[in-house]
């Protein structure tokens, strides 16, 4: 897999500086979305990198520090689980996303979203289904995003214990729906996602 073919056609249309963007914990019941906005010297090969999904933790963690050495710009950037509840999901990944743009300390005159949609994007953008196997500087972001998320869930277990944050990251998995039960939402689960609890 060419990890460099859509960012050629990008640079063949004129853009010079391309930033990927994208997102980790859309799906969980607890804590923020997380997003990251990464820009790679151009034809950079990272060995093994690819979707963050289809990596081991150990190998994310891995990439995790060769991507921030060797990225000429990074950024990451939350949106907490009190704006998914007054924005929505989409919104508040919406947000994250331009903070993460907004923190590069080099500008993009092009972004790559992954995903389908990008209504709510301030920065000039294409998107890309599946962007983070598709594309060199998404799949950065998709690690970035994924590890600094991974790892703020595993503060927020010590901080709210028995609800298995370390394992699950907020995931709605058959443990954590009956830690819910037991103890209750904590102060980092996102209200408009437990409805179908009650």
């Amino acid at each position: 897999m060419d990890l460099w073919e859509q960012e050629r056609a990008l640079y063949a249309r004129g853009y010079t500086v391309l930033a990927g963007v994208d997102e980790a914990g859309r799906g969980p019941l607890a804590g923020p979305v997380c997003a990251a906005a990464v820009i790679l010297p151009r034809e950079l090969v990272i060995d093994g990198l690819n979707d963050s999904k289809k990596l081991t933790e150990k190998k994310r963690e891995a990439l995790f520090d060769v991507i921030r050495e060797k990225a000429l710009a990074y950024a990451v950037a939350f949106a907490s689980h009190q704006e998914i509840d007054e924005l929505n999901i989409l919104n508040a990944t919406y947000l994250a996303m331009n903070r993460a743009v907004a923190g590069l300390a080099v500008k993009p005159d092009m972004t790559i979203i992954d995903g389908n949609r990008s209504a709510g994007i301030d920065f000039p953008n294409v998107t890309l289904v599946g962007g983070d196997g598709k594309s060199a500087n998404v799949a950065a972001a998709s690690v970035l995003a994924k590890v600094t998320r991974d790892r703020l869930m595993r503060q927020m277990a010590e901080k709210y214990p028995g609800y298995g944050f370390e394992k699950h990251k907020g995931y709605g998995t058959r443990e954590h729906y009956e830690a819910l039960r037991r103890l209750g939402p904590s102060e980092i689960h996102r209200a408009t996602f437990l409805r179908k609890l009650h």
